[in-house]
Formats: structure tokens, sequence, C-alpha cells
């Protein structure tokens, strides 16, 4: 059933879905430009969803609740019903957990004067109903963290902005029991912004932003990576150990996520410096998305450069999908920091994809 599954989404790809030329792999983009946008996917990638985020405006009014799903099969964007609540957020994160659920943790509400006010809403949407549900509170809010999955069942949400700065906690949600736990935190400095996601039962965490020194910018880029070894038999216990530096300079707001299939870790785009959510870098310097992608092998326990000059580089795309096509960014910041309507397949490396 898979390899026919696979054979389709070929049959598709060369009637056109994908975009014609070979350097820019393109898929139909979203309904609206959006970028701190939360995503996930579920079906085994065919059906991608978009939350929140914010619009090409980048002020308060211009957040969002609303929700795009792209189901690969038509190559069609529907819109779903949009998240619950007054308002939308920016920077929040999402996954996918018991083959039919997305769980969508946190983010940032926006004030009137652009003030980012973390907040520990958690979100279930139920794909077989088409409903959204409330979820057991974060037990500390955060936005731009980390997010991934182990066994379908524990989300883990690593790092992140709080109301005090940022954090080295490691929260997992019981997708089963909607239950809240502490895990070992990451040994690394407090940092949000950062990039990573789970495979196996391995954890990559790496980058982003720290608090910077008295006199200088609010935050400055962290270069830290770390390994985390989740136990077998307790979801909550880590061991943690500093990887090597990964290929390319250290950036903030890079897409990523892992892949159980695949064995990988997948790293695309980011800033040089951290930024504010309308990309305002807060040493005020220039900035630009970065061309550079890269990934962990979880089994080869190392990373690899897989381009230099990748076509149509984002930052704040929160997340890296993994589809029949290859990974998938979708908006985000694009390379002129100004949130994005475009849906970019990243490269990857040969022979990883279509088994």
């Amino acid at each position: 059933m898979k390899k026919l599954l696979f054979l389709a989404v070929i049959i598709l790809i060369a009637s056109g879905v994908l975009g014609s030329s070979s350097e820019e792999r393109t898929l139909a983009p979203l309904p609206a430009p959006v970028s701190g946008n939360a995503v996930a996917s579920l079906r085994e990638g065919l059906d991608l969803f978009s939350m929140m985020g914010i619009g090409p405006h980048e002020t308060w009014s211009d957040v969002t609740s609303k929700v795009y799903v792209l189901h690969l099969s038509s190559g069609k964007w529907f819109e779903g019903h949009p998240v619950p609540g007054v308002v939308g957020r920016v920077n929040a994160a999402a996954a996918a957990a018991k083959s039919r659920e997305i769980v969508l943790m946190g983010g940032f509400m926006l004030d009137s004067d652009g003030t980012e006010r973390p907040v520990p809403d958690v979100n279930v949407y139920e794909a077989s109903i088409r409903e959204w549900s409330r979820g057991k509170d974060l037990p500390i809010a955060v936005g731009s963290a980390v997010t991934g999955v182990m066994h379908d069942r524990f989300i883990y949400l690593i790092g992140g902005r709080s109301a005090s700065g940022p954090v080295n906690n490691v929260q997992v949600y019981d997708a089963v029991k909607d239950t809240w736990s502490q895990a070992t935190p990451f040994p690394g400095t407090p940092a949000f912004g950062q990039a990573g996601g789970v495979s196996e039962d391995d954890i990559v965490v790496i980058d982003g932003a720290k608090v910077g020194p008295a006199g200088g910018p609010r935050y400055v880029a962290s270069d830290e990576c770390w390994l985390g070894k989740i136990d077998k038999k307790n979801p909550t216990k880590i061991a943690w150990s500093k990887l090597p530096p990964h290929p390319g300079p250290a950036r903030f707001g890079i897409a990523s996520g892992g892949s159980d299939r695949y064995k990988r870790i997948y790293f695309s785009g980011g800033t040089s410096t951290p930024h504010d959510f309308k990309g305002v870098s807060y040493d005020r310097k220039p900035t630009e998305a970065s061309t550079f992608t890269f990934e962990f092998d979880v089994r080869g326990q190392k990373w690899n450069k897989l381009s230099d000059n990748t076509y149509d580089p984002r930052a704040d795309a929160h997340g890296v999908l993994i589809t029949p096509y290859g990974p998938v960014v979708m908006g985000g910041l694009a390379q002129d920091i100004a949130p994005t309507d475009r849906v970019t397949l990243l490269p990857r490396k040969e022979g990883t994809f279509g088994k």
C-alpha cells in the first residue's frame, strides 16, 4: 500500500504539482503571506497545516487565528476551522500525535504596542471530526520553542522564551493522558528561537538567542549544539551531551524538523542575528535569510551539508515538514525579511526519499 502511495505522488509530481524548474521546487502557495506560523502534518505528510502567525503588515492587528490545510493529493489549499480564542498568536509550536491529532502549544499574543506575551494555551485538533478542543495548559508558557515527537505520543517542547526570559526547560506532553511533565533540562545556556527536532530517541537542539551582555543588544546569538538521548523506559529522562559545531554559521530562527522514517533532522535558513517578530535585529544591523541547509544523520551521528545556495531561503518558518516529495517549509520570512506565502521543498541527500 505504501509503495502505491508513493507511486501516486510521483505521478502528481510529473503532472506539474511541483514547480517546473529543477531549481524551483515549490508547491501551491499559501492563501496569504504569513510568518511565525505553526506547522504540522498528518497522513504521512500528505496533509500539511499552517496555523496562526502574522501577516505582511506585521502589526498586532495582523496576527491571525486562521488555519490553512494543503492536501497534497489534490495540490490545493483549504481553510480549516480557526484556532479557538479571541486573538491569534505568533511563534507557537505544533506537532502531530496519535496519527490523527495536532497539538498546538504556547506562542505569543501581541499587545497594540507590539509587546509579546507568552501564553500557556494548548489546543488539540482532532482531524477525524475537524474540531478543536482544549488541552492541559503548559506548565511554563513559552514561545519560539523547539518541538518534536517520540513514538507518536510524547511531544517535547524545548527551550523558548517565557515571561521572565529564555529558558532551558524540556516540557513533555503525553498526548494520550493529556498531561505535562518536566524532563531533564538541556544543560546549555537558556535560549529561544533555537532549531532542532526529535528522530527515534534522539533530540538535537542548536543555536538560537541568549540574553545579551549589559549595555549591549537585548539578545545575542548562541552557537551551542546539544544531543539528547531519551531513555526508552522513561520519556522524561534525557542524557545530554555536547555536539560538535554544525556546518555553517550559528543562526536564529532556523526552520527544522525530524524524521523517524529517514533517521534525520533537517535545518535550513534562519538569520545571523536574533530578531523580533517583525524580523528587526536586536542589534539593529541589517540581516537576511541564510541560504544554508544541512542535516543531522541520527544513525551515523554526524552532520551533513546539503546546500549552501538553497533556493528561496527562509527564517521563522516554524518547522520542516516531511512529505513524500521531500522536506518542506511553509511561509516564514523570505530573504528580504518579509512574510511570504511560498511553500518550498528543501534540498536533501540523494536516495533518502521516495523509497
